[in-house]
């Protein structure tokens, strides 16, 4: 008879599942306690922090307190299952089909029990009903594919995210409220609601125009050079004319426009450009015709030495 339980999964696993469920209620409320002192323990400290205005360390620790707060409302809400399969193990051993009012309560332990690590009995327990209702009903609330009925709440408290601002500043509050601390969450505030920047994209803004440095900022009148006198310049030497699409036009006595071979009139820039050109092929020349007298200096020196 045992045999065709085991074919048409009707296992006798009443009295295994009463003792694991047994075990695991044992052990829920034990780590309740033990939660429930280090939950204290934590909030006091982030209470410490606040009070003695080191904030960042109290934003980063209350994640841990928002987590272990998670995991003892999922572990609560886990023990009134197990009470409740527990106490309808008869019916659930009579079945070959999960009972309809103890689908959600089989269906969280079994999503629950690989996430409970503290909980192994559980574990036990999820092999029982594997074995009852088999494999794909073990994938079914395991996945949460639509025709599980796992609790909310529990899905919510045992998954893994990062809470939101609100939550944060929601629980900060809390527990300065708890310990009478005279706290000004505005810096928190400012902080949470800051939305992060986009490191792969850049930056959404751009900035408009990068300011420039005092010293290097020039006046209008500066900007514009004005064509030097012949007292400026000094002593002009004779240069050869360029070869370029520019000729000049006397405007007046002393004012010359650079005009180009197009006729098309050149801007003052390329008139400063021009008269460089021209001090520098000036320039060349004089170091030309110095280094030319050096070498005839050279070899009369050497002509008279041979002489002698």
């Amino acid at each position: 008879m045992s045999l065709l339980n085991q074919i048409f999964n009707r296992g006798l696993i009443g009295p295994k599942c009463k003792t694991c469920l047994t075990l695991a209620i044992s052990r829920i409320k034990l780590l309740q306690n033990k939660r429930d002192t280090q939950l204290k323990l934590m909030r006091k400290e982030i209470a410490q922090f606040l009070q003695s205005g080191q904030e960042p360390i109290a934003r980063i620790r209350v994640e841990h307190v928002i987590r272990e707060q998670n995991i003892w409302a999922a572990y609560e809400i886990l023990e009134m299952f197990c009470e409740f399969v527990l106490a309808r193990v008869p019916i659930i051993e009579s079945q070959r089909e999960c009972p309809l009012e103890l689908k959600e309560a089989v269906a969280s332990i079994i999503f629950a029990a690989p996430r409970c690590s503290d909980l192994p009995d559980l574990l036990t327990v999820r092999n029982l009903f594997g074995t009852k209702y088999g494999k794909e009903f073990i994938l079914a609330a395991s996945e949460l594919r639509p025709d599980t009925s796992v609790n909310r709440t529990i899905i919510e408290k045992l998954s893994v995210y990062t809470p939101s601002g609100e939550v944060k500043l929601n629980v900060l509050k809390e527990i300065a409220q708890e310990y009478n601390i005279l706290w000004d969450s505005s810096k928190t505030e400012a902080e949470f609601n800051k939305k992060p920047e986009d490191l792969l994209n850049g930056p959404k803004q751009i900035s408009t125009v990068a300011q420039i440095p005092e010293s290097r900022k020039e006046s209008p009148k500066a900007a514009h050079h004005e064509p030097l006198t012949s007292a400026q310049r000094g002593p002009v030497h004779p240069v050869q004319p360029l070869k370029t699409g520019a000729t000049t036009v006397s405007v007046g006595p002393t004012k010359s426009k650079e005009v180009s071979a197009e006729g098309r009139p050149v801007s003052s820039e390329s008139v400063d450009v021009l008269e460089k050109a021209r001090a520098a092929i000036a320039a060349a020349n004089r170091a030309s015709s110095a280094a030319r007298a050096a070498a005839q200096l050279v070899d009369l020196s050497l002509n008279e030495k041979r002489i002698s």
